[in-house]
Parts: structure tokens; sequence; C-alpha cells
């Protein structure tokens, strides 16, 4: 169950792509997957955290912070950057970190996400912009985005006592919409981009290479986290905070090209680097069950 709204999606748009109406969904769907769903998910997580995510918060956003600027310096590319950098924990995460490390890591999985996104969606201003890094203007397109707008309201929520409804059906109900919403609309516009895209031999070597610097550096990043970071079970979660750095691009970031910058080339690299992805978390699932027997 946990696959079928995603892969539901992807089917969907793969269809709907050959139609004329397809653009004109892919632009609804890319504006309210920037505009409404991704902001109510931040929103809602920020507001309700539990206590003890920070520090996984700032751990995943510093982390594909760290990523970013070292494969946006290596290739000249900050989309490949972003594909490189911005993971898809939502969907592909989620049940993969279940699966390895049970229920108990659920709220962990959470707070890893948000940190994820947050990056993910702000940083996605400056690497889709077109022509030379304008850093005034960068910065002021950051300022109004959505996603840092999300977070004032968030701040702002938080500090008048919002967090006291907790539980409330209709929050619960909007929360899900937009978590449905996000995942369908992702996947549903990554599915009408593949319908035209072509997924080469080539693109499977970068994406193989790419992940492999990821996994190393992410070696790096946690052992230099378990070392000096004071995180609570981190001997428990420290194969979990590798697992981050085994996941392949966000499916969100074809959307989020197409919402700020109208073009779709980040999908060969977020098809070939799932395909990539998977066969590496499952061969990663195979150690660490060997490392329990």
């Amino acid at each position: 169950m946990t696959f079928l709204l995603p892969i539901s999606a992807f089917i969907f748009g793969l269809v709907a792509a050959q139609f004329k109406f397809a653009e004109q969904i892919k632009k609804i769907l890319s504006s309210l997957l920037a505009r409404l769903f991704i902001p109510v998910v931040i929103i809602y997580n920020m507001v309700f955290y539990q206590p003890g995510s920070f520090a996984l918060i700032l751990f995943s956003f510093i982390s594909s912070i760290l990523l970013f600027y070292v494969f946006a310096y290596s290739s000249k590319d900050r989309l490949q950057a972003l594909c490189s950098s911005y993971s898809n924990i939502g969907w592909l995460g989620f049940p993969f970190a279940i699966a390895l490390f049970g229920e108990q890591v659920s709220s962990a999985m959470i707070a890893l996400y948000i940190g994820g996104s947050l990056f993910g969606n702000i940083w996605a201003v400056a690497a889709v912009s077109k022509g030379p890094m304008d850093y005034v203007a960068t910065l002021h397109k950051v300022v109004k985005s959505p996603p840092v707008l999300a977070l004032l309201i968030a701040l702002i929520l938080w500090g008048i006592g919002f967090q006291s409804l907790e539980g409330n059906l209709v929050l619960e109900w909007s929360y899900d919409v937009a978590k449905f919403g996000m995942s369908f609309a992702g996947m549903c516009i990554l599915g009408m981009w593949l319908r035209h895209t072509r997924v080469h031999f080539a693109d499977l070597i970068f994406s193989t290479r790419a992940l492999i610097v990821k996994m190393l550096l992410g070696i790096l990043i946690c052992t230099l986290t378990y070392s000096f970071i004071p995180i609570p079970n981190i001997e428990f979660l420290l194969p979990v905070l590798f697992l981050l750095f085994c996941l392949p691009p966000a499916a969100n970031i074809v959307a989020l090209e197409t919402h700020y910058q109208g073009t779709g080339v980040s999908a060969r690299y977020i098809a070939a680097g799932t395909i990539v992805s998977c066969i590496v978390i499952v061969l990663y699932g195979i150690v660490l069950h060997l490392k329990v027997l």
C-alpha cells in the first residue's frame, strides 16, 4: 500500500502525457505542489515536531547543503547538484527505512524529511535559475519562496500556541490531503516528463558515479556526526542516517523545475538515479541483515 499511490500517480502521468491537456495539468500540479502542498506539510511538521527532532532536521538540512556545494563545484551544473543532494525521503525513503529498521524510526524519518524538504525547496530557487548566479536576486527569490514563507507562518503559529491543537480532525485531514497531493503531484509530473524522456546508458553511469561519491561523503559526514554531535540514540540512528546518502533524487525536483524554469531536464537524472539507488539500497539491506545474523 505504501507504494500504491506514487506508482498509480506515475502511471497516470505516463498515460496522460499523450493527450493535449497534459501540459496544462502539468502547470497546475507543479504550482499546487510548490505553493500549497509542500508549504502545508512544512508548517504542520514544524509546528507539531517531536522533542529531540531538531538535531535530525539540522543534520539532514546541513548535509544536503554540503552535498550540493560539493557537486556544484565539481560539475558546474546547479541542477545536477540539486539532483545529487535533494533526496527522495518522502515516498521512497520512508518505506525502505521502515522495512530495514522497523516502525520505531518513523519519527526520525519525519525529522530528516523536514530538513531535506526545506533544503530542496529553498535551494531549488537557486539551482534552477537561468544564467549566472545573481546572489542578491537569488536571496530575494528565496525569501519570497513558499517554503520560507511556510517557515515564518509555522513560527508565528507556534508562538501563539497553535501546537495545542495537535490531533484536531480538521488539521489532520488537511495534512493528509497535503501529503497525498504532494506525492501524487510529484510522481504524476515525473511520469509526464518521462513519457518523452529517454534514459541512456550514459545517464546510468553518471548516476552510479554520483551515488558512489554521495555515499563516500555520507560515510564521512556520519562519522563526524557520531564523533562530535550529541544526537540522542545516535548508535541506533546511524544506519538510518546513512540511508539518506543511498536515496535517489527527489521526484519533486522535476515539478519544481517545471514551476520555476518550465523545463524537465532533471527527469532523466531522477529516473536513472532511482534505478541505481534501488539496487544499492537492496544491497545495503542485505548487508544489514547479514550483520544482524
